[in-house]
């Protein structure tokens, strides 16, 4: 199976040693976003602001792959504070329709630069 990576300038570069998504034949892996502004790269201000901008930072992943919302199969959200998740299913009903992924959400201690949340997901392209 050959595989490729996929990669956005409409959201954050890497900050690490890995890449924003690969490819496997028609499932794309997307790494987890946090709420970066890729054009500063600087975290963005408020619990909804965060959401939104790691809703569109997977996005502009998702259309790099060739997919969209509707391609995702699994969503994993990482949340420092789990009183958010309310929060979290509203803004997530503006990006999603049914049938809905698969979804977990993890309470965690920390996040990468402070953020309060992270999402990564999984992808198939027909």
């Amino acid at each position: 199976m050959s595989k490729s990576v996929i990669s956005s300038d409409k959201a954050p570069a890497a900050i690490g040693t890995y890449s924003q998504a690969i490819k496997a034949g028609n499932t794309v892996y997307m790494s987890g976003q946090i709420p970066l502004d890729p054009a500063t790269m600087e975290l963005v201000e408020g619990f909804e602001a965060q959401t939104v901008q790691v809703f569109e930072n997977l996005k502009a992943v998702a259309e790099a792959a060739g997919g969209s919302f509707k391609d995702i199969v699994k969503l994993n959200i990482f949340l420092t504070d789990l009183s958010h998740f309310a929060k979290v299913n509203e803004v997530m009903g503006r990006y999603f329709e049914q049938p809905y992924p698969a979804r977990a959400a993890i309470g965690v201690a920390a996040l990468p630069r402070g953020a309060q949340v992270e999402m990564d997901a999984i992808l198939v392209l027909e």
